[in-house]
């Protein structure tokens, strides 16, 4: 049986969360890249060579896509300036994995340095040789701009819109919803077909017998 009381789900809010998983699925997959490799030598032992992933050049990359995961079901679980909130926080989770990204790509910063402290090399060995991949950092940079446009989004987004789905509707305020749908289908305020099955149920579960007719007389309100 058709609910026509749920709101249908919008577009609106369905493209922003798409953007975020994406997001999460691209700054992920960077994190498991080979970000820099840097060889090295202490005259001492065998030269070495480490390999270091995103995980390792960016610590934050992973658990920065685990906070858009959970961006996505708090967007589903809400509406309004809530969701305004989460915008901003992803704006920023945006802004924090493009600082890195796009660091590595233009070649800012001391590149040998920072590979021999994350490599944990002894002091006395020298790096011989640096090189960064810049596909992981392309990855993780798209990501953020994913990220960034799905916060525009939120930021911007009606306070009316509706959730993607009425399965995440409170079931208090379902439930007095219902009620009131029952009572104005008795006054004939709101004329049209039968009540959908689930709004019987919930009038139900609030303690309103959807069968009960109106005690008011046809002509009108009892004096």
């Amino acid at each position: 049986m058709a609910e026509p009381d749920r709101p249908a789900p919008r577009a609106g809010v369905r493209l922003p969360v798409v953007l975020l998983a994406l997001a999460a699925a691209l700054m992920w997959g960077a994190s498991r890249m080979i970000w820099v490799t840097v060889s090295s030598a202490d005259g001492l032992t065998e030269p070495r060579t480490d390999e270091l992933d995103g995980g390792v050049w960016f610590g934050a990359l992973t658990p920065l896509a685990l906070v858009l995961l959970a961006a996505v079901a708090a967007v589903l679980a809400t509406r309004g300036w809530p969701r305004r909130v989460i915008g901003v926080l992803v704006a920023l989770v945006a802004a924090v994995t493009a600082v890195p990204s796009f660091a590595l790509l233009t070649g800012s910063g001391n590149l040998e340095q920072r590979a021999a402290t994350l490599a944990e090399l002894p002091a006395r060995a020298t790096v011989t040789a640096a090189s960064a991949a810049p596909f992981p950092a392309v990855l993780a940079l798209l990501g953020a701009v994913a990220a960034f446009v799905a916060a525009l989004l939120l930021t911007r987004m009606p306070r009316d819109t509706a959730q993607l789905s009425g399965k995440y509707d409170n079931p208090v305020t379902r439930r007095a919803a219902a009620t009131e749908q029952v009572a104005r289908q008795r006054d004939a305020e709101q004329p049209g077909g039968p009540l959908s099955e689930r709004v019987l149920w919930d009038a139900l579960d609030a303690g309103t017998d959807p069968t009960e007719e109106s005690a008011d007389p046809p002509g009108g309100k009892a004096p």
